[in-house]
């Protein structure tokens, strides 16, 4: 997600504050979806397809998932552009090279299928509930944790907030943010995203030969313009959430935050 557009920084200070921002959110994208991947290759190898594993593609290791636009171009485009004086009109998302699964090689053809398909969006789940974890535990542990988790994690968001961010747990708010977005955006049952397999298996035949019929420049122009508006309908109540949870969790009312 673009988290600010372009605004005339009125000092070194925040300029520096807001790149260090945007390369924390550029590593953290690459190591997502690498995550998203290798969860793929992972379970497909579990459930017998070894196709991806002897790919190599069960690895954190970003090079073997890496897409050239999806992982690097584009997403560099929209997170460091507003820094460089011009902005992308796109939500952030990112792709990376697609896990290859055969799907005979399974003995449950649709379930195991479909749990291959979902391994990957509930992978970038998990990074958000750990996420989620290190910052409760800062927030109980640290001299001031509530305040300073509670001001990191507003800091996502309000680069006026930059100055009371704790780097770690900044790094951990940027981290639920792109795997939420990831979560929801890959859930959505437009092909090729993981939802849209889930939604194939379901389909009796003709919907599903109708179905794989939309793909190439429709599944863009669908990403582009429903997935933004879709993306942010479910992405800021579950921020609001979590960002009220933290808030209950550490006894902090909203007034003493402002």
């Amino acid at each position: 997600m673009l988290l600010w557009p372009f605004i005339p920084f009125g000092s070194v200070l925040l300029q520096s504050a807001l790149f260090l921002v945007a390369v924390f959110e550029f590593v953290l994208l690459i190591f997502s979806l690498s995550f998203h991947e290798c969860a793929h290759a992972w379970v497909a190898s579990l459930l017998g397809d070894q196709t991806a594993r002897l790919q190599g593609r069960v690895t954190l290791n970003p090079v073997v998932h890496v897409d050239p636009i999806g992982t690097l171009l584009f997403p560099a485009l929209v997170i460091f552009g507003p820094l460089l004086g011009f902005g992308l009109p796109f939500m952030l998302i990112g792709w990376a090279k697609p896990t290859p699964v055969i799907t005979r090689n399974f003995k449950k053809i649709v379930r195991d299928d479909n749990l291959v398909t979902l391994a990957g969006p509930l992978a970038n789940l998990l990074l958000v509930l750990i996420s989620v974890g290190v910052l409760v535990v800062m927030a109980k542990t640290l001299p001031d944790g509530p305040m300073i988790v509670l001001a990191s994690f507003l800091a996502a968001f309000r680069p006026d907030a930059m100055s009371a961010a704790h780097p770690i747990a900044l790094l951990a708010s940027l981290a639920i943010v792109i795997n939420l977005s990831l979560f929801i955006f890959n859930l959505m049952p437009i092909p090729p995203l993981d939802g849209s397999r889930v939604v194939r298996n379901l389909l009796p035949y003709n919907a599903m030969q109708a179905y794989d019929r939309i793909g190439g420049w429709m599944s863009y122009l669908l990403m582009i313009f429903l997935g933004g508006f879709i993306l942010r309908l479910f992405l800021n109540p579950a921020l609001g959430a979590i960002y009220s949870l933290l808030l209950h969790m550490n006894g902090v009312s909203t007034t003493m935050i402002q």
